[in-house]
């Protein structure tokens, strides 16, 4: 199957994954996850859908992600780009399908957050192998942007994960042959204490190190437009 075979655009109506935050108390009750196009950095832009929901000091916020999620060869080495933090699972466990990840390798995680928490059903996760059919409705209806890591170290996919988060993780060295995760929020306003350029020049030190790209516009802790713009430059 291809990647347009599961991500071909579609609604979460329920209370699953990333539409279970604050659910019964949203008028909003319905996100959108958008279809996958093979196409350009250029081609990531901002769409009218929205993708996360959340009750934020009593206010509802509803925020549009991206209209596609993309994917692309850059130097040899596959990059995929979506909104919701989550789906970096599905394209990881696609990743190893397609002989593009070898499993047991370094995961370096590049973001505000460390997205570490464990999923709620963790148990409904298969000790060995699973297929992108069951990595699709885990990663949509299971995972949320905040608890995706653990699964994919359980299953072995990767031994072990460096949470870049900090000015002094940042100056990490790392031999090249790892997969790269990038969440844009790492350049939100809560971030700014470490310097813009800093963090450009080493992300594009880890890009060229990576031999697998996922990355995340996460819309609900950063401002699409000027996500889309960092990784034009990055890119």
């Amino acid at each position: 199957m291809s990647l347009t075979d599961f991500y071909n655009g579609f609604w979460i109506t329920e209370k699953v994954g990333n539409n279970a935050f604050s659910f019964e108390q949203r008028r909003n009750q319905k996100i959108y996850v958008p279809s996958i196009l093979s196409g350009s950095i250029t081609d990531v832009v901002v769409g009218d859908k929205v993708v996360f929901s959340e009750i934020e000091d009593g206010i509802e916020r509803n925020v549009c992600g991206l209209a596609n999620f993309v994917y692309f060869d850059f130097g040899g080495k596959p990059v995929f780009i979506f909104d919701n933090h989550n789906h970096a699972f599905f394209f990881w466990l696609y990743g190893l399908e397609q002989s593009l990840i070898t499993k047991g390798g370094l995961l370096i995680h590049v973001d505000q957050h460390t997205d570490m928490r464990a999923p709620e059903n963790f148990h409904r996760l298969p000790n060995t192998k699973i297929d992108l059919r069951q990595a699709f409705e885990y990663t949509n209806f299971e995972l949320n942007v905040g608890n995706f890591i653990k699964p994919a170290l359980k299953l072995g996919l990767f031994s072990q994960v460096e949470i870049i988060d900090s000015q002094i993780s940042f100056e990490k060295e790392f031999s090249p042959g790892f997969a790269l995760d990038l969440d844009m929020d790492i350049f939100s306003d809560d971030m700014n204490y470490i310097e813009e350029g800093f963090k450009k020049e080493r992300i594009k030190k880890y890009i060229a190190g990576a031999n697998f790209i996922t990355i995340a516009t996460s819309p609900y802790f950063m401002p699409q437009e000027k996500a889309i713009r960092i990784l034009r430059e990055l890119f």
